[in-house]
């Protein structure tokens, strides 16, 4: 597939799938929106799950980047640990940014994710913990673990309030966040 058709492929699949749902979308509806035929989506993508696995990569490293920007602007540790509370408000104002967690929503579309899926979920929650460890880490010690694990709680918490309330931002899980800290 060429980089500008499969650009225009992600964007509809990203757009369509992560606003609409994965299961309420049908491959049509991508086909449409990119303005490709299937054969050629079917050639980069040999099946609908191998295109959400791709537009997850894809919004997994768009997400990390807004993260890495965000403590890149942090001036001690502890802002730089909090940095992924302004990190997710920062790419929620993105045009690639969702109601809320396309992850969560994969997750939760699919009960039994095919393995393509399951990797791309579980690459993303390694992230998470992986980094929210290691900033937590010049802060607690070896306690960095279970912080980690706290603060995960409140992100996906407070991804998850954007549902119930579409113009929430993350200013009450920082202050759960900032509760949790030493």
């Amino acid at each position: 597939m060429r980089p500008g058709t499969e650009q225009r492929v992600l964007d509809a699949a990203e757009e369509l799938f992560f606003t609409r749902g994965i299961a309420a979308t049908p491959i049509d509806a991508v086909l449409e929106r990119a303005g490709v035929s299937s054969a050629t989506l079917y050639r980069g993508y040999p099946s609908k799950e191998a295109l959400v696995a791709a537009a997850l990569d894809r919004r997994h490293d768009e997400w990390t980047a807004a993260w890495d920007r965000a403590v890149e602007r942090a001036t001690d540790d502890r802002a730089r640990l909090l940095a992924v509370f302004d990190a997710l408000d920062a790419f929620r104002s993105t045009p690639t940014g969702s109601r809320w967690c396309a992850f969560l929503g994969t997750a939760a579309e699919y009960v039994d994710a095919p393995q393509e899926l399951r990797t791309v979920l579980d690459r993303e929650t390694d992230t998470l913990r992986r980094r929210l460890t290691e900033a937590a880490r010049p802060l607690v010690g070896d306690g960095a673990p279970a912080l980690a694990a706290q603060l995960l709680l409140v992100v996906s918490g407070s991804l998850a309030m954007r549902l119930r309330d579409p113009g929430a931002d993350s200013s009450t899980a920082r202050a759960v966040a900032e509760a949790l800290l030493p």
